[in-house]
């Protein structure tokens, strides 16, 4: 290079999957070579389902037509926002306006940097869960804001410990990101803990983020942080058709909260942009009338999986919680493995069972230090997968 890149990017590393990825590809052309069946790959939360049918339809029908391949609304169309609004009021008992509190994102990834582009300046502080996305770090790196990482551990469920939040030191803290069911972790929020947190956020002027994306994922009660009162004066959530109507490809998101927040927002996607093709919000749409009976079919074959995935993690001696929400199982392996050459005891296991079983677990040490006693297992591979990446867990671990 001729120049150097910005300061900015000494701060990050390339995404862990993005690395991992080319690594699985490089390890399945060797495997190929030698006659050998590709690699399982259990890590990213990608859902390996069909989006609803009428989604599809309405896709295929309206791309065809004229008129709908230029630019868009940076807003997006009104029917979309619409659909939008009476989504979060149907299950979320949430009222939003469609008019200004809705900004569709390209999904709920790109959201996370725009929120964090549009209130953080250098030196604010962010408050970030760990175990937790590591994009919420990532982001906050980016803008040059000082990541502050508060904990999350298996004995208080996964949830903020609130006392310990409130005995630090909070001068210069000017946001805050949750996300239930959390993902690694799987924890589930409930009514009180949204209260909570709302209460927290309003009482030291700190903007509270909640990213939502897996609330109807093995879970039968999805909650909004939107759906306390008041809430809105100092929280924002994002959400997304990624997960819950398996359609992460289409990268179809959004972000809701109060008018003023949406409008700064705007400011800075519609310099990024410039709005989402017109055939896709047609097929969110669609998506977005799905009923119960959408959510409780995806839910009985993500439980089955799931039943699968435990049992992996009993052969490997981790303990996990069989009633966690959210698209993942998060397993504490036994004392007894130990991290070897600078790497996590997540991490020797991982690499030993893609090297040695041909299997890929993500090590939890990427969702921060609370993870690296951890593995985590996607729930996107059906169950015959699993059930044959369980038996070259065994085969493996039967040689050692």
């Amino acid at each position: 290079m001729i120049i150097k890149p910005a300061r900015r990017t000494e701060s990050v590393k390339e995404y862990f999957f993005s690395i991992k990825n080319r690594e699985i590809a490089k390890l399945n052309a060797e495997r190929k070579d030698r006659g050998e069946e590709p690699v399982i790959n259990l890590g990213i939360g990608s859902p390996d389902g069909t989006p609803p049918r009428a989604a599809l339809n309405a896709v295929a029908k309206t791309a065809v037509l004229d008129g709908v391949h230029g630019y868009q609304s940076y807003t997006g169309i009104p029917e979309f926002r619409r659909a939008l609004a009476d989504w979060y009021a149907r299950y979320y008992g949430v009222q939003l306006d469609p008019a200004c509190e809705i900004q569709p994102l390209t999904g709920s990834k790109e959201g996370i940097l725009l929120i964090s582009m549009t209130f953080l300046n250098a030196g604010d502080k962010v408050l970030v869960p760990d175990p937790g996305y590591p994009t919420y770090t990532s982001a906050s790196q980016m803008v040059e804001a000082q990541v502050i990482k508060y904990d999350l551990v298996a004995e208080k469920g996964w949830t903020p410990d609130f006392d310990a939040l409130e005995a630090m030191d909070l001068t210069g803290v000017k946001m805050m990101w949750t996300n239930y069911p959390g993902m690694p972790t799987g924890a589930r929020a409930t009514r009180a803990l949204y209260e909570k947190i709302a209460d927290f956020g309003r009482r030291h002027g700190i903007l509270v983020i909640n990213d939502n994306p897996y609330s109807f994922i093995r879970n039968e009660e999805p909650l909004s942080l939107l759906a306390v009162p008041g809430a809105k004066e100092c929280c924002l959530e994002m959400n997304s058709l990624s997960k819950a109507h398996n359609m992460a490809g289409w990268r179809i998101g959004m972000v809701a909260g109060e008018a003023d927040y949406i409008k700064e927002i705007l400011k800075v996607k519609s310099q990024m942009d410039s709005g989402m093709f017109k055939p896709l919000q047609f097929a969110a749409i669609e998506a977005l009338k799905q009923g119960p009976e959408w959510f409780s079919t995806l839910n009985q074959e993500y439980r089955r999986r799931a039943v699968v995935a435990g049992r992996i993690m009993e052969e490997l001696g981790a303990e996990y919680d069989p009633d966690s929400a959210g698209l993942f199982v998060f397993g504490k392996l036994p004392a007894s493995v130990k991290g070897e050459d600078g790497k996590t005891p997540g991490e020797v296991v991982s690499n030993a069972l893609l090297y040695g079983a041909g299997v890929f677990i993500t090590p939890g040490f990427i969702f921060g230090k609370n993870g690296n006693d951890y593995i985590r297992i996607s729930l996107c591979a059906p169950v015959p997968v699993l059930e044959k990446a369980l038996e070259k867990v065994k085969a493996y671990l039967a040689k050692q």
